[in-house]
Parts: C-alpha cells; structure tokens; sequence
C-alpha cells in the first residue's frame, strides 16, 4: 500500500459525479446497476435498570445522587431502527437523523432524549469504525476481479493528516508532570499568543510525510484527497488500522491505541464497485453489482437499504417523518 503521486487512477469518479448538491451524485458516482445504504451506528447512553432521566428529573435531583447516576450510565451502539421505535418516527431508506429523533426547528439533533428517557447521540459523519469496515469489505471483495489491488482516497481536511507550514501544530499531545515549576513552563509554552505573533512559520509535522502532504491531490468537486494503492482485501481484516500509511503513529508515540481514518473513497482496480464515505454524510454509500448490495443488505452486522440512483440525502430529505 503506497502513495500516489499520479492521481489520473482516480479521474473517472470525477467524470461521474454531476457536483450538484441535490442529490447524492455530488459525491457518489453515477452509472452503477444498484446502490446501498450503510448508516452509520448512533449511541444510546441509559442505565441498567431504569431509563435515564428527562431534563427536568436531573434538575430537581440531589447533586450527590446526580453523581451516584453518572456512574452508572452505559453507552451502547444502536441502529436507526432502534431509535426510530424510541421516538415513534418511521425508519426507511431516505431517513434523515434530525427527523427521526423529532428534532424541533431551533433545537440540536446531535443530542436528543427520547420519551422513555434514553439520551440517543448522532452517529458520526464520514467515519466508518474499524469493524464495521472489515465487515463491509468482505461483502467488497467477494465482488470484484481484483481484490488484491484497487485504490483509497483519504480526504485531505481532516486535522493532524498533513502537515503545514505554521507556528504551532494542528493538534498538541498534553502531557501532565508534577513538577510545578516544569508544567508552568508548559503551560506558558502552549498559551503564549504574544509571542506566537513573532514566530516565523516553521514546517509542523502530520501523520503523512512532508512529500505527501506537499504532493499532488485527487480533487473532485468541493473536496481534495491524498490517493494511496489500497488492495480492497485488505480491509476486510479487522485490524487493517496496522496496514494503511496513514496510521496515526504520532498519536501512538503519546500512548494512544493504534487507529486511522477509514478511507473516504474505497475502489478495486477493475471499478465493480465504489465506496464513498463523504465527511457530511452519516451514512456511507456503495454503489455495485446489484448481488453485493443484496448481500451489504442481507447483513445483520450491516444496517442497510438499498436506495434508487439520483437518492435525494440532503438534511431536508425525509419526507416520511416531517
């Protein structure tokens, strides 16, 4: 697995778009027998025994048992189905999160309690979880010619990938001591905007090499990617986070599990298939044979439709549950 300085591997997916935001060919190409929905898990935080309780209970309760509850709350992943039964919505393929969890025009859909007390968290966008992956490219490479070799396109934005020239980094590594006098020189090195304004810029390093970040790019519409040679099968081991160049090893240098962004376009060499997973999606699309979107469909590790070419999946979508 490699980078690619050559971006033209990629120049079809562009050809294929229409860069119009009304339909989910902006991002998803066009042209394929049949398309999946795969929608991102949500959280669902509650307590063992009893549902967790509404704004007003919490603001009524006891400091001291408002603690004793925070101790005992358990986050779980759950499906969009699952939700939609909480809030009494109608889960179907065209479903928009803010709909389904009966989110009112001024209030915020990321966070929302449903009637029976449960606190229910949006799912992420443009993220798939490292199991979910694997369980996705294993449907992938039953369906493609070339499972030993195709392409990944990681989207560039996302922070600490690259690095830049700058006067601090993208992010910063905290690292406690108990030596007083240490930890106020680290304090006054990290928040000193004063002097900040008279450091020259310097190169600050990313998780991608400096010829990486400063190399060519896969650009489609509104959205630019670093392009690697990426064998779908290897995706399809959950512990594919060890194998892909864009590792996250600074982070692990500081003490933190290995992880990696998943990629945010997945194709084989023989184009059967295409995986787009958008950065404001919360749902990742597959566009293929119509055998592998019955079988992503079929998956019970998989919550997932399959929806029409020209699928409308803007956050005005839902008409079921206005």
């Amino acid at each position: 697995m490699q980078w690619i300085a050559d971006t033209s591997s990629g120049a079809w997916l562009g050809e294929r778009l229409d860069g119009t935001p009304s339909t989910m060919h902006g991002v998803v190409p066009h042209g394929f027998p049949a398309y999946a929905r795969i929608f991102h898990p949500a959280i669902v935080r509650s307590l063992p025994d009893r549902p967790v309780p509404t704004p007003a209970e919490w603001e009524r309760m006891p400091e001291a048992e408002q603690q004793r509850l925070l101790a005992q709350f358990v986050d779980a992943p759950t499906t969009w189905a699952e939700t939609a039964a909480a809030f009494g919505t109608t889960m179907h393929p065209f479903a928009q999160w803010n709909r389904i969890v009966r989110t009112p025009a001024d209030g915020d859909w990321r966070t929302r309690i449903s009637p029976d007390g449960r606190e229910f968290t949006a799912p992420i966008e443009g993220e798939l979880g490292a199991r979910l992956l694997s369980a996705i490219a294993a449907h992938l490479v039953a369906h493609t010619s070339t499972p030993e070799a195709g392409f990944a396109a990681v989207w560039e934005g996302y922070g600490g990938l690259l690095g830049f020239f700058g006067q601090t980094p993208s992010r910063a590594f905290l690292t406690a001591t108990d030596d007083p006098n240490h930890q106020a020189m680290l304090d006054r090195s990290t928040h000193d905007p004063f002097n900040n304004v008279f450091r020259k810029p310097t190169w600050q390093e990313g998780i991608l090499s400096r010829e990486i970040s400063e190399g060519p790019r896969l650009s489609l519409p509104d959205r630019d990617h670093v392009l690697f040679s990426a064998a779908p099968r290897v995706f399809a081991d959950p512990e594919w986070v060890l194998h892909v160049p864009w590792r996250d090893r600074p982070a692990e240098e500081h003490g933190f599990p290995p992880a990696a962004l998943s990629p945010s376009i997945l194709w084989p060499e023989d184009r059967s298939w295409v995986m787009v997973s958008e950065i404001d999606f919360d749902s990742t699309i597959v566009a293929g044979p119509e055998a592998l979107i019955r079988d992503i469909c079929a998956d019970d590790r998989l919550e997932a439709l399959q929806i029409p070419e020209g699928t409308d999946l803007t956050w005005d979508a839902d008409l079921v549950n206005r």
